[in-house]
């Protein structure tokens, strides 16, 4: 296992612990427990590891990977909290967690692009129109929301691939692409919390890790020149719907604690 491929993991692992850790300190003191807000915390550094992850491996590895803390979470939750696994849930997870070995095992390790300015463009562009339509469109529905922010983290995750790292790393907050990242994240992440506040958790989640998913995968191939391991393309396209597919039932499992409307990046 590579690195990158580890920092994903752990990226995944980050998301689902903060979930439970939120989850639990809610619970036990509200939004100012210590609990809480070392999840949110965990958030973080989880999003930093897959920023790393995507300098090496290709979009749609890494998000689908990510998406499988939704099975982490459900697990985390059954033995933390109690929570209520369903027969379906557990069929879910075996599938997910065999569908993330394919798709970890054909997306090689692969150098960040050089997409051109073109794609550079098109990626601040993307960003900032979805952060004015974030606000622009804060009074519609969970589904629309849900949708955005869905975008939003897409768009930052290809940032994250096509951005110019220089050789004085914090050169990046001079690159554009970089800000594009800082918008996009910041436009997903509202447009969950709205989706959240205008409907359940496991509809919102299941569209956001959906668009999360299959958008980074599809743009990834098109724009930034992902690739797959020679003679794996079916077997990858049948995993990725399969994390699809998983990612949406899990998403309205009972053992998904309501406080992970606020671990998603």
């Amino acid at each position: 296992m590579t690195l990158a491929l580890v920092t994903a993991v752990l990226a995944a692992l980050g998301y689902a612990a903060g979930s439970v850790l939120q989850a639990v300190g809610v619970r036990r003191s509200g939004l100012r427990s210590p609990l809480y807000l070392s999840g949110l915390g965990v958030d973080g550094l989880a999003w930093l590891l897959s920023l790393v992850a995507l300098r090496r491996l290709p979009t749609f590895a890494v998000q689908s990977l990510l998406a499988g803390s939704l099975a982490l979470t459900v697990l985390l939750a059954r033995v933390f909290l109690g929570s209520r696994l369903r027969g379906r849930d557990t069929t879910a997870v075996l599938l997910l967690v065999a569908a993330l070995g394919v798709v970890g095992g054909s997306g090689t390790e692969q150098p960040s692009p050089s997409p051109g300015s073109a794609v550079d463009l098109g990626l601040c562009a993307a960003a900032v129109l979805l952060f004015v339509a974030v606000l622009a469109l804060r009074r519609s529905g969970s589904a629309t929301q849900a949708v955005l922010a869905g975008l939003g983290y897409s768009v930052a995750a290809l940032g994250a691939r096509a951005v110019t790292i220089p050789e004085q790393w914090w050169r990046v907050a001079l690159e554009p692409v970089g800000w594009a990242v800082l918008v996009s994240g910041v436009a997903g992440t509202l447009g969950y919390a709205a989706a959240l506040q205008r409907g359940a958790v496991g509809p919102a989640t299941a569209l956001l890790w959906s668009v999360e998913v299959v958008v980074p995968a599809v743009a990834g191939f098109a724009l930034l020149g992902d690739s797959v391991r020679a003679g794996w393309r079916p077997a990858a396209v049948v995993a990725l719907v399969v994390v699809v597919a998983c990612s949406v039932v899990l998403a309205g499992s009972p053992a998904i604690p309501e406080e992970h409307s606020q671990s998603t990046a």
